[in-house]
């Protein structure tokens, strides 16, 4: 009997173990458990709040691509291009281009007319547009962008608007509003009022991001 009541007694410590065990490992599962779903959450925070500064920082305006970059204080609107070897056709490189209004709140300057692209461009400029030296800057760029795309650039006081189209024509002016307005076949006179003058040429340099792009 004493043997029997014994070995009942282990049985029933056995089994008291067994059950023990038994719920110390649901409750190990069910923290590893809890502890992987919230690394899972974790991550998905971390990658849905990357994917949004990412979106925010990257748009398209009229299909081409902008990226938003900080420099200090100072924001910039960077688009690049591919450049292609004029013998070969053989893609060189992509050139990166820097503005520094947001080409989707340039939509605010009119532009009066439609872009054409020729090979060569004359660009002259009555007025001083020092501006803080603004006026430096959104010259440099303009004429920067038309030969880096293969333009030949000339300024010429004595040039006024071709008739017959042969070359591009640019004035650069002061107005009663900053606008761009085409009055020729491929001549155009970008007004600038109170020192907006790289709104103007900015914007203008957008429709030619635009249409190289189309």
């Amino acid at each position: 009997m004493e043997k029997d009541k014994e070995l009942t007694s282990k049985k029933d410590v056995c089994e008291d173990v067994s059950s023990a065990t038994k719920k110390e490992i649901e409750e190990q599962n069910k923290m590893l458990r809890n502890i992987f779903i919230g690394i899972g959450i974790f991550i998905f925070v971390i990658l849905l709040v990357a994917f949004f500064i990412n979106s925010v920082r990257h748009f398209e305006y009229k299909d081409v691509k902008f990226k938003i970059v900080e420099e200090g204080e100072i924001i910039f609107y960077n688009t690049a291009f591919p450049m292609f070897h004029s013998m070969t056709g053989e893609h060189i490189a992509d050139y990166n281009f820097y503005i520094r209004n947001d080409p989707r709140k340039l939509e605010k300057v009119p532009f009066n007319g439609e872009l054409v692209l020729l090979d060569n461009l004359v660009v002259n400029m009555t007025g001083d547009f020092h501006c803080d030296g603004n006026g430096i800057i959104a010259i440099a760029n303009l004429v920067k962008l038309y030969e880096i795309i293969g333009t030949n650039v000339m300024k010429d006081e004595n040039a006024t608007c071709d008739s017959q189209g042969r070359y591009m024509f640019i004035q650069i002016q002061e107005g009663d509003e900053t606008s761009i307005e085409q009055f020729g076949p491929a001549c155009y006179n970008i007004n600038v009022n109170n020192c907006e003058i790289l709104e103007a040429t900015e914007r203008f340099m957008t429709e030619t991001f635009v249409n190289i792009n189309n």
